[in-house]
């Protein structure tokens, strides 16, 4: 029945519901102020649309709420949903004395009782007959909002009748029409695109993140045991109703990891609490067909649905008629697709799965079995028939193995997986049940499904103890998952155990495990690791080449690395494995071929994705960002990042994120975006410091001190990045160790820091510019000399720079050269030669979106006496350059004399250029100027990046 509820005393809490709760809030205010508002909250069943009206209606105090709920069981009686909302409020009989009269459960106490509702003109006895017209809703609200404010809050109203889900939308589509009147309305999601909620202010609520689940598991569970939440969180996929319907299945002892979880986790019951209520009004043919659909997408659970033909064959099987399937799409619980059908809910598809007897499911796979082609369909077949078989089946579970190993058989890596598993559920022989859960986990990895694999190795160790292959696979699989997601230093452990199992029995596999442990020493820095990894004691194969060559660059030889790796980026242009490929990546980088490396890791990410290898996505996608990121293309780089770190969250490449980060800072760092800055580079640096990457941690850093020397603090960019430079136990990667030479050499020269070491770091990098290594180095050595140079010599070093980036692209490197060059021309009082370099400068880094450095050329152009064209107006284009880093560091709560030994000038000259800035902005007192500078800077603000 629908039925209207009185609110809490005391507001429920909700986690992770901040923005939705602003909204909620936002919608109150209005109706407090005497304006009107109308919000229509929608989401999946357990995600909170009931506890968020709740706490709305409970927080309510400023007047009268009007709060119901529906239930199924109304929904077919005409005008049901406006009687139970008005029922109250029709009555127009005064209490004979109020004082011994219980509040109406229709009606919320507010802080002081409002007025009775005028009656309408339609007597009580006839609307209960006969509904009120859609004007008479709307003339209600009128009424009843002009005696005071008047929240209305229906939960599920696409539940109600048609008549009264039609009055409903009419007066929520007119709410503006009527003062202090707030509608908040909550449907499911499938139904919020209705005709009769057409045009209402959507509220969509999605599954909570990470951080909202785990407070609220610790409101309901206190301290649990760290690896039961982990398993929680994951199992509740967002869900807060699920998390707690989880959580009460529990013991104490299993909570506090004493006692061994159940499996499934998230089983029958405990969906079927959270979602069942879509499913239990559902026909029983309905349902049946429902399993069927269910069990045929189990073969494909990330793919689009299940095949329609399929299903309906067995449908038609076992007598079901297909037009059944017709109620589950009116309910939203299914929907077809041209040839496929598909739960979107993954939750309900659980629910329908699981939620159903043993004997049921297994029927339904011994349906789909038996109508699917035994030649065509070979994988599929045999996996619907090993998952309706009741016990071990030895024969069968040969079948189902060497059809998920065949070559000829196309399936996406999670179905070889979930068919390897099944296998082993029927397989007896130890040896043979630990080879199939391995083969499964390794196929659930390049699914991109980590937890999944990791649970398959544990199954997997037990039979894999007695025989070298078997454990040197497990490793394998294992220290590939860690060097995604783990301490690097672990995963090369595991990866060189791997190899050393496998050398005799399968040296395939250990040359997979020694690329694999170099990769992991590469990305700490250790260079003598990745050389040990590469050892000679391994049997020669079609590696050759890359481990020649690599070697040869990894020892310094980089003469003898060409030949080698020029062979293995000769083979790349006709190769589709994309593993090969993503090593021809590397060795192209390794020689300084960035175009080459552009175009093989694009190549790498197609054919990742065109065999739904989900795993090397997310790693395709770094190298290509990094590779453009060093060609100077930043708006490319920064697109594949932000896509490869979706695509590593989702994988559970924590690693792979840490790079993508540190990407997206760099790109930042150039952009002059602080907010996107500080955020990657501390993102990056939390993952990399516990996970061993120096790699990442130093890319993080240079993009920190990038970010400093854009904005004029070249003593802290000097500080940041001499460390990662100079010899001594600090030093940077070595990989990108030589990439941030210039910056440094720039930063400390600015700060008047550019001493022996700043020399010594420019004739190490001469060498490895000559190297040819990277192709913009040549042009980046010529510009240090140029900041080293006596004045008599450093114009003819700028001007070999510029010739030499004519030659290497990069718009912003050159334009950094620009710059420099025009900074060194002002000083020298040529300022008509400076206006032209700066001009050149500011219009480059406005085509490559250098927002800060684009500021830095405009500035020095205005110290010419020129104005910078498009400069936009305001009161900090007064200062001059000078002037305008002190006020920032001003700004920013910095003191003079810690200023001055930011900028390398003296304490006083802080002092006499902040009084002319002072005079200059009109401003009378340090706070005043931080809060003009804040003003002024806050769009273009500037912070850290990676």
């Amino acid at each position: 029945m629908l039925t209207t509820q009185t609110t809490a005393a005391r507001p429920p809490r909700l986690s992770g519901r901040d923005a939705e709760l602003a909204a909620v809030a936002a919608l109150s205010e209005r109706v407090r102020s005497g304006r009107s508002g109308v919000l229509l909250v929608t989401g999946e069943p357990g995600l909170g649309r009931t506890a968020l009206l709740d706490r709305a209606a409970a927080a309510f105090g400023a007047g009268t709420v009007l709060h119901t709920r529906a239930a199924p069981a109304e929904r077919h009686l005409a005008h049901s949903g406006l009687h139970a909302l008005l029922g109250g409020a029709l009555d127009p009989a005064p209490p004979a004395d109020p004082a011994a009269v219980a509040p109406s459960p229709l009606v919320a106490p507010a802080a002081v009782a409002p007025p009775p509702v005028a009656p309408l003109d339609v007597p009580p006895a006839d609307v209960l007959r006969t509904g009120l017209p859609p004007t008479g809703l709307l003339e209600l609200l009128r009424r009843t909002g002009a005696q005071g404010p008047l929240l209305v809050c229906v939960d599920d109203a696409h539940l109600w009748d048609p008549a009264s889900r039609a009055a409903l939308g009419f007066a929520a589509r007119r709410a503006d029409a009527v003062p202090s009147v707030g509608l908040l309305l909550s449907v499911a999601a499938h139904r919020a695109a209705d005709p009769d909620f057409t045009g209402l202010p959507v509220l969509r609520l999605a599954p909570l993140a990470e951080h909202a689940m785990a407070a609220l598991l610790d409101d309901l569970t206190g301290a649990a045991d760290p690896l039961v939440r982990e398993e929680l969180l994951y199992a509740a996929e967002g869900n807060p109703a699920l998390l707690t319907a989880l959580v009460d299945r529990l013991s104490a002892a299993q909570l506090a990891g004493r006692a061994p979880l159940p499996r499934p986790l998230a089983d029958g019951p405990a969906l079927t609490r959270v979602v069942g209520g879509r499913l239990a009004e559902l026909p029983a043919a309905t349902r049946d067909l429902l399993l069927l659909v269910a069990a045929a997408h189990e073969q494909h659970p990330d793919g689009p649905g299940a095949d329609a033909a399929l299903v309906l064959r067995a449908a038609r099987a076992a007598g079901l008629d297909p037009a059944a399937l017709d109620a589950a799409e009116a309910a939203g619980v299914a929907r077809s697709d041209g040839n496929r059908v598909r739960i979107d809910d993954p939750l309900v598809r659980r629910a329908v799965r699981l939620g159903a007897p043993l004997s049921r499911r297994r029927a339904a796979h011994t349906l789909l079995a038996a109508v699917l082609d035994g030649d065509r369909h070979r994988l599929a077949r045999l996996s619907h028939r090993a998952l309706a078989a009741d016990g071990p089946d030895t024969r069968l579970a040969d079948r189902l193995a060497s059809a998920a190993a065949a070559p000829d058989v196309r399936a996406r890596p999670l179905q070889r997986s979930l068919a390897f598993a099944r296998s082993a559920d029927l397989t007896t022989t130890a040896g043979a049940r630990a080879a199939r859960l391995t083969a499964a986990a390794e196929y659930a990895r390049l699914a991109g499904r980590p937890r999944r694999a990791r649970e398959l190795l544990a199954a997997a160790r037990e039979g894999a103890a007695a025989h070298d292959a078997l454990r040197g696979g497990v490793e394998l699989v294992c220290g590939t998952l860690a060097l995604r997601d783990g301490p690097v230093g672990d995963a090369h452990e595991a990866l060189l155990l791997a190899a050393a199992l496998l050398r005799h029995r399968d040296p395939e596999g250990a040359w997979e495990a020694r690329f694999g442990a170099m990769e992991a020493a590469w990305a700490a820095g250790d260079v003598p690791s990745c050389v040990a990894a590469l050892g000679p004691d391994l049997p020669s194969s079609g590696h050759d080449d890359f481990r020649t060559g690599m070697l040869a660059a990894l020892s310094g030889r980089f003469g003898e690395a060409r030949g080698p790796l020029g062979r293995v980026l000769d083979r790349a242009g006709s190769d589709d494995d994309p593993v090969r490929l993503l090593r021809a990546g590397v060795a192209a980088l390794v020689l300084g071929d960035i175009a080459t490396a552009c175009r093989v890791n694009a190549r790498a990410l197609a054919a990742a994705r065109a065999r739904d290898l989900t795993s090397l996505v997310p790693q395709a996608l770094e190298h290509l960002a990094y590779a453009e990121l060093r060609s100077g293309r930043h708006a490319r780089a920064r697109a594949h990042a932000e896509e490869g770190l979706r695509a590593a969250h989702h994988a559970g490449q924590r690693n792979v994120v840490a790079h993508h980060h540190a990407t997206l800072a760099l790109v930042a760092s150039i952009e002059g975006d602080g907010a996107a800055l500080t955020a990657h580079t501390d993102a990056a640096l939390a993952i990399a410091g516990p996970h061993g990457l120096a790699q990442a941690a130093a890319l993080a850093e240079w993009a920190r001190a990038r970010a400093d020397l854009g904005r004029g603090l070249a003593l802290d960019a000097a500080a940041r990045l001499g460390p990662l430079v100079r010899p001594g136990h600090r030093r940077g990667h070595f990989a990108v160790r030589m990439l941030m030479v210039p910056c440094f050499v720039e930063a400390a020269v600015l700060a008047g820091e550019g001493g022996d070491g700043t020399a010594t770091a420019v004739e190490e990098f001469a060498l490895w510019a000559d190297l040819g290594a990277d192709p913009q180095a040549p042009a980046q050595l010529a510009r240090c000399r140029a900041l080293l140079a006596p004045p008599a010599e450093a114009e003819a070093f700028y001007t070999y720079a510029l010739t030499r980036h004519e030659r290497a692209g990069g718009d912003v490197e050159r334009a950094r050269t620009l710059l420099l060059y025009g900074q060194w021309l002002r000083r020298r009082r040529r300022p008509r030669e400076a206006r032209g370099r700066l001009k050149d400068a500011l219009y480059a880094f406005e085509r490559a979106g250098a927002a800060v450095w684009a500021e830095q050329a405009q500035a020095e152009l205005r110290a010419t006496g020129a104005a910078a064209a498009r400069e936009t107006p305001g009161p900090l284009a007064s200062l001059t350059p000078q002037q305008l880093r002190i006020a920032r560091c001003v700004a920013e709560g910095a003191t003079n004399r810690e200023v001055a030994q930011r900028l390398s000038i003296s304490p006083r000259t802080v002092d006499h250029h902040l009084r002319n800035a002072f005079a200059l902005l009109g401003v009378r007192s340090r706070v005043e100027l931080a809060r003009l500078v804040s003003r002024e800077e806050e769009p273009n603000s500037v912070g850290p990046a990676t």
